[in-house]
């Protein structure tokens, strides 16, 4: 059994290769919380040695698995351990090949225990199921654990640590994620928040308010949650929605909020609306108030926003630098019986009740569909790239327009297979994916943004889910195995296009939920299989780990005592680690500091994967 987490390597290497291991020095100043159910691991000195065969070939496997410690700048960062003084860890176990024969596992419904003879190594509870909700920001995932907890991964910055506020995500009820920070609502109506600071992570200044909290919005960089009295409680960029102090006397008996990229609007009780945040994005509707009334729904752009009303007539606005048309009161006199409204980067697409379509905002972004306005008939549903939009008709067949001459998702080379289409996909940067009734998948797009599904079109049957990150596609088929497709800067710039390394665990796959580049699939047991770049949730390892065949469950240690040595195998260069300074978070760095942490950590991943490090990359693509 192999504990992949520093102090179970060195064990392992204690009992099987003791003279690799040198002395370890004393701890750190820093504090570390201590836990009775986590106890400190014996030093290598004490761990009593024992043979294994193939000894050579063992120490080859495990300095393999010890390839995820680093040391830089007097620092070591290790994937499993505490990088940050993080006072939660969950630790990765795998069931090897070549078991130490005094470890002893036992496993309970709900605990782990791991001893050697009667002496405990590890032991804490076991959440044997995650609820099926995971949500994402632009580059990290939360998921919310059978005993209503939450296990959070991805980029620590953009809401992937979570520890800071483990102990307060208790009795967790729902997530939200702006573009780099999280907010929970609690059993009580409370909330917890974590992720970037200026992007919602920090809720301190309104925390006292959170109270009884009922639903959240989030725009791009703030949050809005509605109190059960109907009023709102916001933060995050003050400038941009996270500040709502000018209109709070009007924000009564509010029902929903939707948001631009940095506005918001609220429908209240009495159908009228009130917004606020940036005003070239929204958040100033002063200009159309008198006529935002008897709101039924509204639909968000990036810019804008379009209300429809209770006799289907559409009222929108923008802001005073729009220069998109966004407003709509060119096509006004159309805007009559709308039934849904789709909206791309920087225009809308509305469908009335006889199945026409109705377009304003600027034409590079579909904002002009006068093209194909003869044949937009019957449409029943639209769905959108960042660019441009595609519409299923009645029969099953799809027209798009939008998408400028750079960003043309026209599906004319394909317009033949398009038909019996059940479900369009899109991702933002370009390209579309059409589920057909038969179970087949039809793209067309972007080939470097998953629009070319050529290469695994053969096994594109009996899909019945597809899921979209910024520039890839996963398909779920009916026996519950994914497929995903490469594009053609996949290997440079990842998008999740690539589950080969997690292929084999991609089964009973339930649903499937994204970042900007990875993808999170639950599967039927709750566990959460993910892959795509790491630094943006692509690898789960440091919360997800595996017992027994492919059962998978989650297990939470309390730190109780810190341990830095000088090496980890002898030959190894020495770091001081009287200077380790293990409480430092990567924002207090520099700006070269940083870049040189994140490139180690790239360089980690890409080595896992079998992968081109980024110095080799940046030098072949010199040679070129």
């Amino acid at each position: 059994m192999f504990l992949r987490e520093r102090r179970g390597q060195q064990r392992y290497l204690a009992e099987h290769q003791p003279h690799l291991l040198r002395e370890p020095d004393s701890e750190p100043s820093s504090e570390a919380p201590s836990a009775p159910s986590a106890p400190s691991a014996p030093s290598a000195a004490a761990a009593p040695a024992a043979p294994c065969e193939a000894a050579d070939a063992e120490a080859e496997e495990i300095t393999r698995k010890m390839k995820h410690i680093s040391t830089w700048n007097g620092a070591i960062t290790d994937k499993y351990y505490w990088s940050q003084s993080l006072q939660e860890v969950t630790i990765e176990v795998e069931v090897g090949t070549c078991k130490a024969a005094d470890l002893k596992v036992e496993m309970t419904p709900t605990r782990l225990t791991i001893k050697r003879g009667e002496e405990m190594i590890l032991s804490g509870k076991l959440h044997e199921k995650i609820l099926p909700e995971v949500q994402a920001t632009n580059a990290a995932f939360a998921a919310i654990l059978g005993d209503a907890s939450v296990v959070s991964w991805g980029f620590q910055e953009w809401g992937g640590d979570s520890s800071a506020v483990q102990n307060q995500l208790k009795d967790v009820q729902q997530i939200q994620a702006s573009w780099a920070a999280f907010a929970a609502i609690l059993g009580d109506g409370s909330v917890v928040t974590w992720g970037k600071d200026e992007y919602g992570g920090d809720s301190t200044a309104v925390q006292d308010q959170l109270k009884t909290v009922q639903q959240i919005q989030a725009s791009h960089t703030a949050f809005a949650a509605i109190l059960a009295d109907g009023t709102v409680v916001s933060w995050g960029r003050a400038e941009f929605g996270g500040d709502s102090s000018a209109v709070q006397d009007q924000l009564r008996n509010v029902q929903h909020i939707q948001a631009s990229r940095l506005a918001f609007a609220a429908i209240l009780g009495d159908g009228t609306v009130v917004t606020w945040g940036d005003a070239n994005h929204g958040g100033d509707s002063s200009a159309v108030q008198d006529q935002l009334k008897n709101v039924q729904q509204i639909q968000a752009s990036e810019r804008a926003f379009a209300a429809i009303l209770g006799d289907g007539s559409v009222v929108a606005w923008s802001g005073p630098d729009d220069d998109c048309n966004s407003d709509g009161r060119a096509v006004q006199d159309q805007l009559k019986d709308v039934q849904q409204i789709q909206a791309s980067e920087n225009a809308f697409a509305a469908i009335r009740a006889d199945g026409s379509v109705v377009t304003w905002g600027h034409a590079y972004y579909g904002g002009d569909s006068g093209a194909v306005q003869d044949q937009l008939k019957n449409v029943q549903q639209i769905q959108a790239t960042r660019y441009a939009f595609a519409a299923i008709l009645g029969d099953g067949s799809v027209v798009t327009w939008g998408g400028g001459p750079d960003y043309y998702e026209n599906s004319d080379d394909v317009q033949e297979q398009l038909e019996d289409v059940q479900q369009i996909q899109a991702t933002p940067r370009g390209a579309f994916a059409a589920l057909l009734r038969d179970g087949s998948v039809v793209t067309w797009g972007g080939a470097h943004i998953g629009g070319d599904c050529s290469a695994v079109e053969d096994r594109l049957q009996n899909v019945k889910q597809l899921q979209a990150s910024d520039g890839a596609f996963s398909a779920i088929l009916d026996d519950g195995s994914v497929v995903t497709w490469l594009s053609a800067h996949d290997e440079l710039y990842p998008y999740g296009g690539d589950s080969t390394a997690v292929q084999d665990q991609l089964t009973h796959v339930q649903q499937i939920q994204s970042s900007d580049r990875a993808f999170a699939a639950i599967l039927d047991n709750g566990a959460v299989v993910t892959w795509g770049a790491a630094t943006n949730g692509g690898d789960s390892s440091e919360s997800v780990w595996h017992l027994e065949d492919e059962h998978q469950v989650m297990l939470s240690l309390q730190k109780s005592r810190e341990t830095w040595w000088k090496c980890v195998l002898e030959g190894d260069p020495e770091i001081d680690t009287t200077k380790v300074e293990s409480t430092r978070k990567m924002e207090e760095y520099d700006g070269e500091t940083q870049g040189a942490i994140r490139k180690i950590m790239f360089d980690q991943n890409q080595k896992v994967q079998g992968k081109p490090s980024s110095d080799q990359i940046r030098t072949a693509e010199m040679m070129k």
